[in-house]
């Protein structure tokens, strides 16, 4: 399956000429009740080109057709509207529909009119939201031919100025999370599309791609940002879709560390710090012309600082993540146990807190902080982890002693995560009817992370193989949960393991152990 998103190519039916939605031209409209009106409008402009773009004429012979056809399509750049049709107004009556009602403020609209008298100039011009005002009588060829090429150059310059302010406010958007890992590449897409909208390019590609040379003299690439006409979903550069031609030009850049440019790209080198670099490629499709290299090197230097920033954040907190996991496996097998229960138990109470909508924080928070609720098993001598048989009396004592120790260790931490593992490893075998350890706290006293955890950690031992015990059955499981139903769980939490059963025991298959 490939990693790239194309869009389908459309084609338009206008004046039976086909036309692809790939080619330029600007379309304009003409409303006017004269049939000759618009054959000498097509005349005229019958071989116009205006900024590399040739024209396209649409006819309405009234105020109601031309409503019809600017509800379905917002693509017009100007339009002539006579004043005098179906009523004597009906020109100003749709400038009025036009403006304030459909909302349109980035076409051009050129009032023409045989009949002044009926609506005076400095009249209209006053109290109308038009661009410019005609009377057919002076109109001649070079008159339109400037208007259209005055209004059209307008209408450039506003939607310019719309598509930076839209790329900006998503942007803008994009910010709201940049912390969080998978929100490093739409910040960098916006920051992309920005660009492109500042400078008023088309572009049919467009990807900013990091490398970084670690401690030990190996480089990664991946790619950061993209957008255009396909949208790259791998974050690899060396392993994704992208044309050998297109690799080879980037990779050649990192090497050279400099720019590069032709007739069909510009790719920018950007040194962001000691050990990373970022390159701007961007592929033009035949407005090289319009590209300012200065303006994207500026921008693009400022875009490449703050997502290598964005990157190292990701780095550190996807480091921090893993280490989490690396400690609770390491105690899982001090206790010859498997990491895959520590992975499968921060996925069950993940799902658990996602099925009580307890929040997206919370949820992540869990997560991460499940696979230290065992941590004060590092404390208990192996001979007392590893014995096979019940545990009673002293050793018994000295086993319940790992809630504490574990508490005690996360809560030298001032992280809130780790001040929620914290409760997770002292209370998580306190049971709902006050008969667990170390506090013996009851019901709702009981943190609900600490409850979530019990549950979730319950399960998962029942559904797993043990160096004491086989796999019990899910008919096993279920009666179980059910006995202890507000006794040792909470009520509502063993309800939910029981109404979703099979997603829960789905994560046994997600993360199998590996023996």
């Amino acid at each position: 399956m490939s990693n790239f998103i194309f869009q389908d190519e459309v084609e338009l039916e206008e004046d039976n000429t086909l036309i692809k939605k790939k080619d330029k031209y600007w379309k304009i409209l003409v409303v006017d009740d004269d049939e000759s009106v618009h054959q000498v409008t097509k005349l005229v402009l019958s071989d116009a080109e205006i900024e590399h773009r040739k024209l396209i004429i649409v006819s309405a012979y009234s105020s109601e057709e031309a409503q019809e056809i600017l509800q379905k399509d917002d693509s017009f750049c100007m339009a002539f509207v006579d004043v005098v049709m179906e009523t004597d107004h009906a020109g100003l009556e749709l400038v009025e529909w036009i403006r304030k009602e459909h909302g349109n403020q980035a076409i051009r609209l050129v009032l023409r009119t045989g009949q002044a008298g009926t609506a005076p100039e400095a009249k209209v011009i006053k109290e109308f939201d038009i661009n410019d005002y005609k009377e057919k009588t002076d109109f001649t060829a070079n008159k339109m031919i400037t208007t259209v090429y005055a209004s059209i150059r307008a209408y450039r310059d506003i939607m310019t100025i719309k598509r930076s302010l839209d790329a900006f406010k998503k942007l803008i958007e994009a910010t709201h999370d940049l912390l969080k890992i998978n929100q490093l590449k739409s910040f960098g897409s916006a920051a992309l599309n920005h660009l492109l909208a500042l400078m008023n390019v088309d572009s049919s590609a467009l990807y900013i791609a990091r490398t970084q040379v670690d401690f030990s003299d190996q480089a990664s690439s991946c790619i950061i940002a993209c957008t255009g006409k396909y949208i790259c979903e791998s974050n690899s550069l060396e392993e994704s879709d992208i044309s050998e031609d297109v690799k080879e030009k980037i990779q050649q850049v990192f090497i050279d560390k400099a720019h590069y440019s032709d007739e069909s790209c510009f790719v920018g080198y950007y040194h962001s710090s000691s050990n990373a670099a970022s390159v701007l490629y961007i592929e033009f499709e035949d407005d090289k012309e319009h590209f300012k290299a200065s303006l994207a090197e500026l921008f693009a230097t400022n875009v490449a600082l703050i997502l290598e920033s964005l990157a190292k954040q990701q780095e550190i907190e996807k480091t921090q993540k893993e280490l989490l996991f690396i400690v609770g496996e390491a105690v899982e097998a001090r206790s010859k146990e498997t990491g895959a229960h520590v992975r499968r138990v921060a996925a069950i109470c993940e799902l658990m807190a996602q099925k009580l909508n307890l929040g997206d924080s919370f949820i992540e928070a869990i997560r991460l902080a499940a696979p230290l609720h065992d941590l004060g098993k590092i404390a208990i001598p192996e001979h007392i982890l590893h014995k096979p048989g019940k545990l009673e009396g002293e050793e018994w004592e000295t086993m319940k002693s790992h809630a504490q120790i574990g508490a005690d260790i996360l809560n030298k931490s001032t992280v809130s995560v780790s001040k929620l593992a914290a409760r997770l490893a002292h209370y998580h075998h306190e049971n709902w009817d006050g008969s667990g350890y170390p506090e013996k706290l009851k019901g709702e006293d009981i943190p609900l992370e600490a409850r979530i955890m019990a549950v979730a950690d319950v399960f998962d031992a029942l559904g797993s193989k043990r160096c004491y015990k086989s796999p019990w059955s899910n008919e096993e499981i279920k009666a179980f949960m059910l006995d202890e139903k507000n006794k040792k769980f909470e009520g509502r939490l063993v309800d939910v393991i029981l109404d979703n059963f099979e997603e829960f025991s789905d994560i046994r298959v997600q993360h199998p152990d590996d023996f």
